[in-house]
C-alpha cells in the first residue's frame, strides 16, 4: 500500500502562488502515473493535473497555463506549482497515485488532502 503525504497548502491572495508537494512511500512510485485532484465544498472531486511515469502531462482546462505538475522519482515526490491563483481555485487538494503507468488504470491510493484557500 502506497502512502501519500501532501504539504504546501495555505491561504493566499488572488494572483498569488503556492507549491504543493506530495511525498510517496513505496518502490512503485516511479512506475506509476501521479495526479492532483481537488474538491471544493459542495462539488465533486475533479482532476487538476496528472503526469505519467514517462513525464507526459495533462491539465484541466481551468488551470492550463497557470499550474504545472512535475515529479522527482529520485525523491518519490510529485509537485503542483500554482500561479495566478483565483478564488475559484479554493479547495482541498489531494495527491493520487494511479494503479499503473497511465491514467486509464485508475487511482489506487489517495493522500489525506491539503487545504488551499484563495482569498483577499
Amino acid at each position: 500500500q502506497v502512502q501519500l503525504v501532501e504539504s504546501g497548502g495555505g491561504l493566499v491572495q488572488p494572483g498569488g502562488s503556492l507549491r504543493l508537494s506530495c511525498a510517496a512511500s513505496g518502490s512503485i512510485f516511479s512506475a506509476n502515473a501521479m495526479g492532483w485532484y481537488r474538491q471544493a465544498p459542495g462539488k465533486q472531486r475533479e482532476l487538476v493535473a496528472a503526469i505519467t511515469s514517462g513525464g507526459s502531462t495533462n491539465y484541466a482546462d481551468s488551470v492550463k497555463g497557470r499550474f504545472t505538475i512535475s515529479r522527482d522519482n529520485a525523491k518519490n515526490s510529485v509537485y503542483l506549482q500554482m500561479h495566478s491563483l483565483k478564488p475559484e481555485d479554493t479547495a482541498v487538494y489531494y495527491c493520487a497515485v494511479y494503479s499503473g503507468r497511465y491514467l486509464y488504470t485508475g487511482v489506487g491510493s489517495w493522500g489525506q488532502g491539503t487545504q488551499v484557500t484563495v482569498s483577499s
